[in-house]
């Protein structure tokens, strides 16, 4: 949908530039984040290949004649607001160009194999050196030291060596993993975070500094309540499908025609939610009245719920659930969860124009952030491969002639 001019406003951190050499989900969606907060993201990739995501389809986007582009719906995820500058690694005049860029930036993100840049004199010691003020973010698997550190990590792995399989899916099943790269996707918002407080520290001290995230370490810290559970009680998290481990009722329920969520926090709801299925004595007795007896007779409570619920449509609870003031909802499929009304209202689908795209512009996913004096910006859509490589090394202090040289030896491409 077409978005308020004020929209595409500079963001709170305009003025800021980040070399993001990351690529595929966990770096660049950090990356993505600060660029919709206003920093200029230069996005370096492999010259013929870019971004493994940019090959991780169908879905393509799809050109005026109907063609697969280059840009997956994967790739375009996580790299809205960068502009991309393919630079050869394998080559010395490359490793120069990105020495030059990285001395006149304030962050740098990567998730390389750890060694592989100080290897060809880009870590973190030889780039500060030269630029003392660079926060320098590594992404990886398991960090920098420790006895996995050497370990390739990726989203699925963690998930499963992170514990959150362990909770996910139905009891007496097999593991499942979460529906979307959500280790990933978590490290990237720890990385963010981590950023933006040595930003902060940097105006006090002017110097940057160098940021460790691990995967591994970052899932481990995303399991929250139930992770602390079992450092509590010493009792280990099992699977309940789409049960709360220390709420009831809070879970799917079945209706005539379909399933919904009841979510119950507090007693008083569990009251009125009884009386709106037109059992108010359930909430009266001993058995069922806290929260902790109804969390102990779970097994008894969920199946007289159900036998309930089904003598009904699902409209028909969700309304007078809502009515009742007892948190409810549908269980969406994507297509329904973007038509959702207040969806539309808050501007969650967003379109950004695209040089090669059927219709001159492609569909991402808003930045749920709202700053009311400095808002995120859209100000790119995700970019081809080497889209901006002539101009990016041109505000670098390459001449036209030195660019078409890099090129013709392989050093970048431009796209």
């Amino acid at each position: 949908m077409a978005q308020d001019k004020a929209a595409f406003r500079d963001g709170p951190l305009t003025g800021l530039r980040v070399l993001d050499m990351s690529r595929v989900l966990a770096g660049p969606s950090c990356g993505q984040h600060l660029g919709d907060l206003g920093a200029d993201v230069i996005k370096i990739e492999r010259p013929g290949a870019g971004d493994d995501t940019r090959a991780w389809g169908p879905p393509f986007v799809k050109d005026e004649a109907g063609r697969d582009t280059a840009e997956s719906a994967y790739y375009l995820c996580a790299n809205r607001n960068k502009r991309s500058a393919a630079v050869n690694l394998a080559s010395e005049a490359g490793l120069a160009v990105i020495r030059r860029l990285a001395s006149r930036a304030d962050i740098l993100l990567e998730n390389f194999k750890l060694g592989d840049l100080e290897r060809r004199g880009l870590g973190y010691a030889a780039l500060s050196a030269e630029n003392p003020g660079l926060i320098y973010c590594s992404i990886t698997g398991f960090g920098q030291d420790g006895p996995a550190a050497r370990r390739p990590g990726y989203d699925f792995m963690i998930q499963g060596l992170g514990g959150i399989m362990s909770v996910t899916g139905e009891a007496g099943r097999e593991p499942m993993k979460v529906g979307v790269g959500i280790a990933d996707v978590m490290t990237g918002m720890y990385a963010c975070t981590a950023i933006l407080a040595a930003l902060n520290a940097r105006q006090t001290t002017g110097r940057g500094q160098h940021i460790d995230v691990a995967l591994f370490d970052s899932q481990l810290a995303w399991l929250i309540n139930q992770g602390t559970a079992y450092l509590t009680s010493g009792e280990t998290p099992v699977r309940r499908g789409n049960a709360h481990p220390t709420i009831v009722p809070y879970e799917t329920f079945e209706a005539s025609d379909g399933w919904f969520i009841i979510a119950c926090g507090n007693d008083g709801q569990f009251a009125r939610l009884c009386a709106a299925l037109g059992a108010p004595a359930l909430a009266q007795g001993p058995d069922y009245a806290t929260n902790r007896a109804r969390v102990e007779a779970r097994g008894r409570l969920v199946p007289a719920l159900n036998a309930l619920t089904r003598a009904q449509p699902r409209a028909h609870w969700l309304a007078a659930l809502e009515k009742a003031g007892v948190p409810c909802g549908p269980v969406n499929d994507i297509a329904q969860a973007f038509a959702e009304p207040q969806a539309v209202h808050r501007g969650a689908r967003l379109s950004l124009p695209h040089p090669t795209a059927a219709g001159g512009a492609v569909e991402t996913i808003a930045n749920p952030v709202r700053l009311s004096e400095t808002p995120v910006s859209y100000r790119h859509a995700p970019p081809t491969l080497g889209q901006h490589t002539a101009e990016v090394l041109a505000e670098a202090g390459y001449s036209a002639a030195e660019v078409a040289a890099l090129q013709a030896e392989g050093a970048v491409a431009c796209g």
